[in-house]
């Protein structure tokens, strides 16, 4: 890692947060029953799994649909990190 890179922690911080955020802007966080976010960096591969147990109905997000989103997210903000 030269010394311009993010460290390894900043990097799973940045893709949990903002996968958090997609799912906080679709749902309440009282709405939202269970969620899990894991974060796996290492050797610069970057794996980001969202689980998202959420309502589900006419009016709602699809949850399957917020928790794909949330995913990709978090690899554009690690995208972008590195850019930087």
């Amino acid at each position: 890692m030269s010394p311009d890179e993010p460290s390894d922690e900043t990097v799973v911080r940045t893709a949990a947060d903002a996968a958090e955020g997609v799912i906080f802007s679709q749902y309440k966080q009282s709405d939202v029953r269970d969620y899990d976010v894991t974060v796996v960096f290492e050797d610069g591969v970057l794996e980001v799994d969202v689980y998202l147990n959420a309502p589900e109905g006419e009016d709602e997000p699809d949850p399957e649909r917020v928790a794909d989103d949330a995913a990709l997210t978090a690899r554009q903000a690690v995208d972008d990190l590195f850019e930087a």
